[in-house]
């Protein structure tokens, strides 16, 4: 089985890694090409274009950051569709996408030979580095047992959850869970600061008691500790909320909370902390007057 991987940030990198790891031979493309060095090191073949990447593979894997970026790869005149796919070969977009995206994309992956599975994760930095993320799948179910050996590689679980786009309906709305819960966060942790609360207490009431959900114990010590390294960029939530708001339109639901979480972290995307962590959230909070 051969693979290709297309986008080598924060999580693609790792994931692409664990595919070397499993012995797979990989061919790699990335928008800057510096980002693909390590892995040429270990054996992967870095490839011009997604087209070159993509051509005679069994297993093509997208890790973008948004519908315009996932339209390049794999549909301009270099991406990878531009190929051809020969019968039986697996597309894999596991960025956090649009549905209506998916749709149309997994149209297109059908028109040029192959199938489309939509395989966005959960996890962070840490879990692709390790393998240990968990795939939300739409597509086929005979495509996703294709795609079993790279999913195998990359995660600890694969969870097949319907057609293609509901694996990224799925996503959004964990997501979106996840961005309101952090600004709601971020808003309780600055409320405690600015009336004088002690940091450590009020961070482990919050920890401890009923709101200390996993990403409120996550993100916590990073608001308190101001540090804000990339596991998830400010920007990519707030491009998340924006999806999942458009989505549900689509079947007559106005997501509240998400709109309200999209904008604390519009605000903050405006002050210039969209390229950190989205934990730097509240700083929209200590600025404002």
């Amino acid at each position: 089985m051969t693979v290709a991987f297309l986008g080598l940030g924060v999580m693609g990198a790792g994931m692409a890694g664990r595919i070397l790891d499993a012995g797979l031979p990989l061919a790699v493309w990335n928008r800057h090409r510096e980002r693909a060095e390590p892995l040429v090191a270990r054996g992967a073949r870095v490839a011009a274009t997604p087209r070159d990447a993509a051509t005679g593979a069994d297993i093509v894997i997208a890790m973008v950051a948004d519908d315009h970026a996932s339209r390049t790869v794999w549909t301009e005149a270099d991406g990878a569709l531009a190929a051809g796919m020969k019968r039986g070969t697996v597309a894999i977009e596991s960025s956090t996408l649009s549905p209506a995206w998916i749709e149309e994309l997994a149209a297109a992956v059908a028109k040029s030979g192959g199938t489309l599975i939509d395989a966005p994760v959960t996890g962070s930095r840490t879990q692709a580095a390790k393998g240990e993320l968990r795939f939300l799948v739409g597509g086929p179910a005979d495509a996703l047992e294709r795609a079993r050996p790279a999913l195998a590689a990359m995660g600890r679980e694969t969870l097949h959850l319907g057609p293609a786009g509901a694996g990224a309906r799925m996503k959004l709305i964990n997501n979106f869970v996840c961005g309101a819960q952090a600004a709601a966060l971020a808003e309780g942790l600055a409320l405690a600061e600015r009336s004088g609360l002690d940091a450590a207490a009020t961070t482990a009431v919050l920890t401890t008691g009923a709101p200390g959900s996993p990403l409120v114990n996550a993100v916590a010590p990073r608001m308190t500790g101001k540090d804000y390294t990339v596991n998830f960029a400010l920007n990519l939530m707030h491009k998340d909320l924006s999806y999942a708001i458009a989505d549900a339109v689509r079947f007559g639901l106005d997501l509240r909370t998400a709109a309200t979480a999209r904008a604390l972290f519009g605000e903050a995307l405006a002050a210039g902390w969209g390229d950190k962590d989205f934990a730097s959230v509240i700083e929209a909070l200590r600025t404002r007057s």
